[in-house]
């Protein structure tokens, strides 16, 4: 489903294949974080680790009636940092990016952590 997006210029739609991209990409540019894993290990196995090709799979898009949305970021975190200021900076990112920069209301970003790695 896609939200629909008015301007002077005409309607924007943008789906949630492109809000999930967009929240990968974002995340990967904190500092901590090795990479996205996947949302479904027991589907996978272990949680692999997903390069910036398949962002969207460690990320799910859910909205409500009141069109808020909320995201959900399975992420793997670099060996040696702190995992709770790696994740909040995860979340302030995110949700920069994507309310005022792409113009998305986001009310949550929620960080799942799938696994801590030694950075290469």
């Amino acid at each position: 489903m896609a939200i629909e997006l008015a301007t002077e210029y005409g309607k924007v739609f943008v789906t949630d294949e492109v809000i999930a991209v967009l929240a990968g990409s974002a995340a990967l540019d904190c500092y901590g974080l090795v990479g996205m894993a996947s949302r479904n290990q027991l589907k996978d196995g272990i949680a692999e680790l997903l390069r910036r090709d398949n962002l969207s799979r460690g990320v799910e898009v859910h909205r409500d009636e009141q069109g808020l949305m909320a995201i959900d970021l399975y992420i793997v975190v670099s060996y040696g940092t702190k995992i709770s200021v790696v994740a909040h900076n995860v979340q302030t990112k995110v949700k920069y990016v994507l309310n005022d920069v792409a113009g998305l209301k986001v009310e949550n970003v929620n960080i799942f952590v799938s696994g801590v790695r030694v950075a290469q």
